[in-house]
């Protein structure tokens, strides 16, 4: 069915939400987050949620949630409204000289593909096309104090349920926890992520970690590096996973032309939205590689799409899509995102499929800005 619609109001949300355990990684540590959430309405008072789950240091990535706000007030909402549309995958040229910026773009985009998906009155999967009704998910953990600590919480994520645990390294973190862990869970689906922290010269000390049947090493070189991702991976019998590196599908490209990669985990917010993710998706799976979805510890809106882009077809490993209550102590969702002994379900109701929680929103709000169909400023809020 194809449906013309026009944006006439977009807001932008600033939310702060504690973590209920600071989460490290080898660039960083956090105890809080700061996202942007992005909400478009139609001209038929329809409503579109995305989040931009940037960092609020570029560690991970060059964007930042300053950079984001600057270019998602200035140059893409302002794009996109009062532009007549029938497809989100169209809002690709409203911001086409727009270069890079993929965080920002990313919630924008997701924003538009809920509120296609509301007024299809059709889940959010199913306009993705998705095939999934349950996806299995991952845990993600942070950098521990010892290795004590480590052990524990893995014990807590295997208890619960998680078929699969990452875990993150560092220079001086990673032979040895990786040994503990796997020897006291033989049989647990267990991988490590550097975060691009090691150089060439590391590549004797990774090459150690084939010993420990890692389902993969994530992104253990810097994003541009591809070519000792490549070596890596021509001495080792673990996949090579590429994170950081593969913001675009191009970049993909010249990934699998140097065979730097057997994995892709792609993340929505890393490629600029659900449009560029889905595609990514299409062309790993064409090339054989199998594919993710890793998470930027998202609130409830972007955990929501990643369930939803986690239904494709190709995403045949455990995703970053665990229960909100192992970051959240209340999420800003509701219900909040629920996992079953690792196994989170795929929405069925429309768009998102769970209500966003505007209470909880505004109580955690630190900035908002609306833009009008006038395309001006109508309200600027920093609190």
């Amino acid at each position: 069915m194809s449906t013309d619609l026009k944006i006439v109001a977009a807001r932008l949300h600033r939310v702060r939400m504690p973590l209920v355990h600071e989460f490290r990684t080898s660039s960083h540590r956090k105890a809080f987050l700061d996202h942007i959430l992005v909400e478009l309405e139609d001209a038929s008072g329809a409503v579109g949620w995305g989040e931009i789950a940037s960092s609020s240091d570029p560690y991970y990535a060059p964007e930042t949630v300053e950079t984001c706000w600057h270019i998602a007030s200035k140059y893409l909402l302002p794009a996109v409204l009062d532009r007549p549309w029938t497809h989100p995958d169209q809002l690709q040229a409203a911001w086409s000289k727009v270069r890079g910026n993929y965080f920002a773009k990313a919630g924008v985009d997701m924003a538009a593909w809920v509120l296609w998906a509301e007024v299809q009155q059709l889940p959010l999967a199913t306009v993705l096309g998705g095939t999934r009704t349950e996806v299995v998910a991952g845990v993600s953990l942070g950098i521990e104090p010892t290795i004590d600590d480590l052990l524990v919480q893995v014990e807590r994520q295997v208890e619960a349920g998680y078929p699969r645990v990452k875990l993150k390294i560092a220079p001086d973190w990673d032979v040895e926890p990786v040994r503990e862990v796997r020897a006291a869970y033989p049989e647990l689906d267990l991988h490590v992520d550097a975060n691009g922290i090691y150089t060439a010269g590391d590549l004797p000390k990774l090459q150690k970690l084939d010993a420990y049947r890692l389902t993969m090493i994530e992104q253990p070189f810097a994003p541009r590096d591809l070519l000792t991702h490549a070596k890596l991976q021509r001495t080792i019998g673990t996949p090579v996973c590429l994170d950081e590196s593969v913001e675009t599908v191009a970049d993909l490209e010249t990934a699998l032309a140097l065979d730097a990669l057997q994995v892709l985990n792609i993340k929505v917010s890393r490629m600029g939205g659900l449009t560029a993710a889905r595609a990514a998706h299409d062309r790993a799976r064409d090339a054989g590689v199998a594919v993710w979805c890793g998470g930027m510890h998202e609130f409830g809106i972007g955990r929501l799409a990643n369930v939803a882009l986690s239904s494709l077809p190709g995403f045949t490993l455990p995703s970053d899509v665990s229960a909100s209550e192992k970051y959240y102590a209340r999420d800003i969702v509701e219900p909040a995102v629920t996992a079953v002994r690792g196994v989170v379900q795929v929405p069925q109701a429309t768009g998102l499929g769970h209500a966003v929680d505007r209470e909880l929103v505004v109580a955690n709000t630190v900035a908002e800005l609306s833009l009008g169909p006038e395309r001006g400023v109508t309200r600027c809020v920093l609190l």
